[in-house]
């Protein structure tokens, strides 16, 4: 049984930056891909990325590349997500999970393990 728990969330003015922080508990962290989803109000949950066992692959949806970056210290049980150049649309609870497999990384089912989220609020 897998623990995970998000901190790091808050209020920043767009264009500024966030960094995410999960730490797990319970079980090998190394042996779970680590996903990141987001729920705004009154929409249902997105993906947002997904990192690797290892760290060494890392995969995003279109609205977040080139701006956050997903990355992981397994010593350290904790994955991260560095957030910059935010928007008022990346407002939203952000949630990491666990599921064994990364591949393939646009199949954002099988995450098993879920934290109790983080707000992002980003105002404009």
């Amino acid at each position: 049984q897998v623990q995970l728990v998000e901190s790091g969330g808050g209020l920043v003015q767009a264009g500024g930056s966030l960094r995410l922080s999960c730490a797990a508990s319970g079980g090998t962290f190394s042996s779970y891909a680590m996903g990141w989803f987001r729920q705004a109000p009154g929409k249902e949950r997105e993906f947002v990325a997904v990192i690797s066992r290892d760290g060494t692959s890392t995969y995003y949806v279109d609205s977040v590349k080139g701006r956050f970056t997903a990355s992981r210290d397994n010593a350290k049980n904790t994955v991260f997500l560095q957030m910059d150049s935010l928007k008022p649309e990346d407002t939203a609870v952000y949630y990491c999970a666990a599921r064994r497999t990364f591949f393939p990384p646009n199949n954002y089912a099988n995450y098993g393990y879920w934290g109790q989220g983080t707000q992002v609020t980003v105002s404009s």
